[in-house]
């Protein structure tokens, strides 16, 4: 069977535990469709476009097959497709770079399991999935921690015995593709160089921080885990180490692990609600001080990215929270005014590009979070090296 020319579609794919998101992307910059096949393993739908229908998807095969089935109902059968491309939570120390998906890439994602075990699995059933269902189709991997390989040392390794280290025990940083496509986008949404010394956060249910020197990760709140780090939608973010061992000892470590993963951050400190939107719209004490906590930890952990920096020429939002949370965005800023930032509050409420008030020491950006769009280029460049 002849293969896709260069101007073939690329499927783009980011599996979770229950859900399966796809964009498809061609020469353009923008989707040309996007969906979800959403509730695996429960009352499940797919939405390809505008459009939604239930649908019995038991498992990621099930799930992956219907997706291709939706393709083919908008004219894009898989076989029209040029390669298919994942996002993988957790590549280690040896996947830094986003790889074509061979038998030993496989397995270095498989030795990740014990590092993400609440998501490489997922990764990979989608992967397993789509090459049983298309064995001919090219599949590469784009590594959520592979941004973060250029920290240094002394970020990546916590204050433990080497051989502690040596059992994988580290920091590895999470959101790089959202951090990758942020140095790629933010010259083309600010029609100016890529600033220096970034502050850049990707705030959504997810949330964390990066110190981005030269276009390069410098340091990270997120550590071993995407546990670690700021205030998040159902995460705790940073708690002493003591306080996990005790809660461990009580209750468990099944229990302790859903409570840091899934019953804490803004959804622990309000109550139940881990979206922002109800947060904000929520006049209760609860939910005050979750947002205030949220922010807080923001502000705090901003500054010490600052620090490694030596200082910050830009700051730049992204992510669900930190495009669409006017509010949240002022408190942030208003928390770094120290650093010369005054920013133009009309700007922010309309959530502009720019936000930064004339006369600041410092631009503020809004960067649009196009992870998709940044794994459908990875795979891109690589095919394209690869046909020469």
């Amino acid at each position: 069977m002849q293969r896709p020319g260069k101007t073939a579609p690329i499927l783009v794919v980011n599996a979770g535990s229950s859900s399966i998101k796809f964009a498809v992307f061609g020469d353009g910059s923008e989707a040309r469709l996007t969906g979800i096949a959403d509730g695996i393993g429960g009352a499940a739908q797919i939405r390809v476009g505008d459009q939604t229908r239930k649908a019995e998807l038991p498992d990621h095969d099930s799930a992956l097959s219907a997706v291709i089935e939706a393709l083919d109902a908008h004219d894009l059968p898989i076989t029209s497709f040029r390669a298919a491309a994942h996002r993988v939570v957790h590549g280690g120390t040896d996947l830094t770079a986003p790889a074509k998906v061979t038998p030993e890439v496989h397995q270095q994602i498989t030795d990740c399991i014990p590092l993400a075990p609440l998501h490489n699995p997922h990764n990979l059933s989608a992967i397993d999935a789509l090459a049983r269902l298309a064995p001919d189709l090219p599949q590469f991997a784009s590594f959520d921690t592979g941004f973060h390989a250029s920290m240094p040392a002394v970020e990546t390794h916590y204050a433990v015995p080497s051989d502690v280290t040596a059992q994988g025990i580290r920091r590895y940083g999470f959101h790089g593709i959202s951090y990758a496509s942020l140095v790629r986008l933010l010259p083309e949404v600010s029609g100016q160089p890529l600033p220096r010394r970034v502050l850049a956060f990707h705030l959504g249910n997810g949330v964390s921080a990066c110190a981005i020197n030269n276009g390069q990760s410098v340091a990270t709140t997120m550590g071993y885990s995407p546990v670690e780090g700021m205030t998040m939608g159902t995460r705790s973010g940073d708690i002493d180490a003591n306080a996990v061992l005790r809660l461990a000892q009580q209750t468990g470590i099944e229990a302790t692990t859903k409570v840091l993963n899934h019953q804490s951050g803004l959804h622990g400190l309000s109550g139940g609600l881990s979206d922002m939107r109800a947060l904000l719209d929520s006049k209760t004490p609860e939910s005050r001080f979750a947002v205030a906590h949220f922010c807080h930890s923001a502000v705090g952990h901003g500054g010490a990215l600052i620090a490694t920096m030596q200082g910050c020429d830009a700051i730049a939002f992204t992510g669900g929270i930190g495009e669409n949370a006017a509010p949240i965005r002022a408190a942030i800023m208003d928390g770094l005014a120290w650093l010369g930032l005054a920013y133009d509050t009309a700007a922010n409420d309309a959530g502009q590009t720019a936000l930064h008030a004339k006369g600041s020491n410092l631009t503020a950006w809004i960067v649009p979070a196009q992870e998709e769009r940044m794994i459908a280029a990875d795979a891109q460049q690589l095919l394209d090296g690869a046909d020469g």
